[in-house]
């Protein structure tokens, strides 16, 4: 542990250390503090079973205290330091700003590690496109030969990788506008920012647009003329109520932009021929072919273009080809499942919206068979209404959405004639069910929500890995 990091998790020793929500972040950062023989409260409104018998033993048998149910906050005036859960937004929970009128401090994880972190650190965020460039980032920079340690919104805490991350390692980090939206001023700026792309989303979390977009803009406003930001030259960043939200007023160092439509004064573009170049502002290098990508989609080629962007003077050429030649695809996102009966079944849980909806879409070119539905996050269904006429043959909708999905499309210009065919029915599992029986050799079935799964599962992830279950228990 560097000692920068050593001398702040001292200094905890001997003072209450709550952590509020207790999901996959701070549990693992609960016991982390409690190993380090810290007093660590963990507070959660859910009970036991929820949050697993197995983490709630495992923790108290380090010592961890537990505070559940409705007063679960009641503890919080005896703590020194507190953690929240980075979905728990400080403007929506009143029991922040009473804890800082108490002069306690509140922060997350995130925060943490950004302040102690030795190494460089690679961050990305964006609406969509998130997690497959930051894990692309991750495999080229260790198909380099670089240590990595890769976190943050993708699934992992990081504050616990203090313990054994150096100078030469590379963080590669992921943020949510969640995680982001605290972190103003940072004192350990991402050497490398990433921003996919904006786009309006998380209206149900959010105050505003303008809020959301602040939120993005902290990943790079802070950088020096030292780093690096790599935005998409396809993306107006503009959007929200002010102009100055075109993030490419707010670079403070060396701007790489990518696209998969024209030319670009520096970074990594497509050309017409599918060719995929990086031009360093001097001149162009080929670093491979479309084809080369084996994961479907335009989106996908978007993603290597940002993430080439982050890794160009990390890893050579060729080691990003290997990657793209062999890279097949990250959890959830166009996941293949299985082929049953000549019936291709993908899994696409993670299309919570509707660009996400187009992406998916478009990326096999050709007419399929699409469950649809979940709970409702304020999204503007009309978006996705024209690529589901083109691409959707089959659409099975079901969950808290359903209606609001089918009146969208039933009303739109272009429905009567299209062709489509819509069931409703109530849960995934049902609506798996209607698919795979209407299905015939050659198909291909995509879970594709285009909502949050909270309707019928924990989270997204829930609901592709039952998706999953039930597609390769086909035939049992």
């Amino acid at each position: 542990m560097n000692e920068k990091a050593k001398q702040y998790f001292d200094s905890l020793k001997g003072k209450k250390v709550a952590f509020v929500g207790m999901g996959v972040a701070n549990v693992p950062c609960a016991r982390f503090l409690a190993g380090l023989g810290v007093q660590v409260y963990a507070c959660d409104k859910r009970d036991r079973d929820y949050i697993g018998q197995e983490i709630c033993n495992e923790l108290e048998a380090l010592g961890v205290t537990f505070s559940l149910g409705d007063d679960y906050l009641s503890i919080l005036p005896q703590m020194d330091l507190i953690f929240r859960s980075h979905g728990i937004l400080p403007f929506q929970n009143p029991w922040i700003g009473e804890c800082r009128e108490r002069g306690q401090k509140v922060t997350t994880e995130m925060e943490v590690f950004f302040r102690l972190c030795p190494s460089k650190i690679i961050a990305v965020t964006g609406s969509n496109g998130k997690t497959t460039t930051t894990t692309l980032i991750s495999k080229m920079l260790q198909e380099q030969g670089y240590k990595v340690y890769l976190g943050g919104n993708i699934g992992k805490a990081l504050m616990p990788e203090l313990e054994t991350i150096t100078e030469k390692d590379i963080a590669v980090v992921e943020l949510s506008s969640f995680q982001l939206l605290t972190m103003g001023n940072m004192v350990n700026t991402p050497d490398v920012a990433v921003v996919t792309n904006i786009e309006c989303t998380h209206q149900d979390h959010h105050i505003s647009l303008d809020e959301y977009v602040d939120a993005k803009r902290n990943i790079l406003i802070y950088q020096n003329s030292d780093c690096r930001t790599v935005l998409n030259a396809d993306c107006d960043y503009s959007i929200g109520n002010r102009v100055y939200h075109d993030m490419r007023y707010d670079v403070r160092g060396q701007l790489s932009e990518f696209s998969i439509k024209h030319p670009v004064a520096r970074g990594a573009y497509m050309k017409a021929n599918g060719d995929i170049v990086y031009n360093d502002g001097e001149k162009e290098t080929y670093v491979m072919h479309k084809d080369d990508i084996r994961i479907p989609g335009t989106h996908n080629i978007e993603n290597y273009c940002a993430a080439i962007c982050a890794v160009w003077g990390f890893a050579q050429p060729e080691k990003i080809v290997k990657v793209a030649r062999n890279f097949g695809g990250v959890e959830h996102r166009i996941e293949f499942v299985r082929e049953f009966n000549g019936v291709k079944y993908y899994n696409d849980s993670i299309a919570t919206s509707p660009s996400r909806v187009i992406s998916g879409l478009r990326a096999f070119g050709k007419k399929i068979i699409v469950i649809m539905g979940g709970s409702d996050k304020g999204n503007d269904m009309r978006e996705m209404v024209p690529d589901i006429l083109k691409y959707v043959k089959l659409l099975v909708l079901n969950g808290a959405t359903a209606d609001k999905i089918y009146n969208t499309i039933v009303n739109s210009d272009g429905y009567k004639d299209s062709g489509l065919e819509i069931i409703r029915t109530d849960t995934m599992e049902n609506a798996l069910m209607a698919a795979k029986n209407r299905a015939v050799s050659g198909d291909i079935v995509s879970l594709c929500p285009a909502c949050p799964a909270f309707d019928q599962f924990k989270t997204f992830e829930y609901r592709g890995r039952r998706f999953k279950e039930l597609v390769n228990g086909f035939g049992e």
